[in-house]
């Protein structure tokens, strides 16, 4: 399972010179919480919600609105944006990607392969390979099975399936620390 295969590939992106008013406004229409900045076709660093919060004068500030607002037009992305980007390529498993931003406790990491961005895998991309993987949502009926962790059970179980003439779309395996596994077919 690579991560070519779940990113999401329309990536909305931002030079570094857009302004942190735009970059916002951007993610408010967009419904996005972080954007690559992109330049020269290279990427160069990430804004998100919360490295713009930081760039946002205080609510204790006593600067007017119109104050406020003349600042965040003024200050640029490369002035706020995290320049040090965990990324990854798109060759590599969706095991890896999810180690990386639970490593790194992150939700984005942007898809690289010969210096150049081609997509985004989030969280919530994570969240949806896996309900894809389970099969959540298809038809059919999901068995499962503990047994002992043994050589050829999963064949054993299957051969039982395949001799009442039965189909299987999904199976996840499920070893647990007791020495035992939990099959889960849907059939």
């Amino acid at each position: 399972m690579a991560v070519k295969d779940f990113m999401t590939r329309k990536v909305v992106y931002i030079s570094p010179d857009t302004t942190v008013s735009h970059a916002a406004d951007l993610m408010r229409e967009q419904g996005l919480h972080r954007l690559p900045v992109i330049e020269n076709d290279q990427l160069v660093g990430l804004v998100t919600e919360g490295t713009i919060a930081q760039a946002s004068p205080s609510k204790a500030t006593s600067l007017s609105i119109y104050e406020m607002n003349y600042l965040l037009n003024k200050t640029k992305v490369k002035d706020v944006m995290i320049r040090d980007v965990v990324t990854v390529s798109g060759y590599a498993s969706l095991e890896d990607a999810t180690y990386l931003m639970l490593k790194n406790k992150i939700s984005i990491l942007p898809v690289v392969d010969n210096h150049q961005v081609y997509g985004v895998i989030t969280d919530r991309d994570v969240f949806q390979a896996f309900l894809e993987i389970a099969g959540y949502g298809e038809e059919g009926i999901r068995v499962r099975f503990v047994t002992e962790d043994e050589v050829g059970v999963l064949g054993k179980i299957v051969s039982l399936i395949v001799e009442e003439n039965l189909n299987i779309s999904h199976t996840v395996n499920i070893p647990r620390k007791d020495g035992k596994v939990i099959i889960e077919v849907q059939i």
